[in-house]
């Protein structure tokens, strides 16, 4: 067992939090944009996120001057899901999300094609031209070793 690996016990319970938010979040918008459950899905994720990584990291990452703009229009979007205006605040909570967390998707993409089936199913033609279009389109920006590496190698 990992004693003291990187996947301790506090960060089993976080990342527990964390997937029950995603389910939550889904079961709400499956049952017909259920402000109950989403709102539940919001506060489960946000404490996995804070007890994995930890609440100084958490409000650290919130708080970043790069990610201010993400951090006000998800929360916002919790908030609006909360009064009542469920469709409204997923949308905020949509556009706040890939504002935050757009650097993490190439990872995550790569990492899920090396999974036997769900590999399969992103190598299909239609999902591989839709990945690549909003990777065009800046839809999946380049991180900032990325840009400095670009900009070494252009002579900039």
């Amino acid at each position: 067992m990992l004693s003291s690996g990187w996947l301790n016990d506090q960060r089993k319970i976080g990342l527990g939090l964390t997937a029950f938010g995603i389910l939550f979040t889904v079961l709400g918008m499956l049952l017909l944009f259920d402000r109950g459950l989403i709102a539940m899905g919001n506060l489960l994720f946000l404490a996995g996120l804070a007890t994995t990584i930890g609440f100084h990291s958490t409000v650290s990452f919130f708080m970043k001057k790069k990610n201010r703009k993400g951090s006000a229009f998800y929360l916002g979007g919790c908030a609006v899901v909360v009064y009542g205006w469920t469709v409204i605040g997923l949308l905020l909570e949509a556009y706040g999300f890939w504002l935050l967390f757009c650097e993490f998707f190439p990872t995550v993409l790569q990492f899920l094609r090396r999974v036997p089936v769900l590999g399969k199913i992103l190598d299909l033609p239609i999902l591989k031209l839709i990945f690549n279009r909003l990777q065009q389109f800046g839809g999946l920006p380049t991180t900032q070793y990325q840009a400095g590496a670009s900009k070494s190698r252009s002579g900039v």
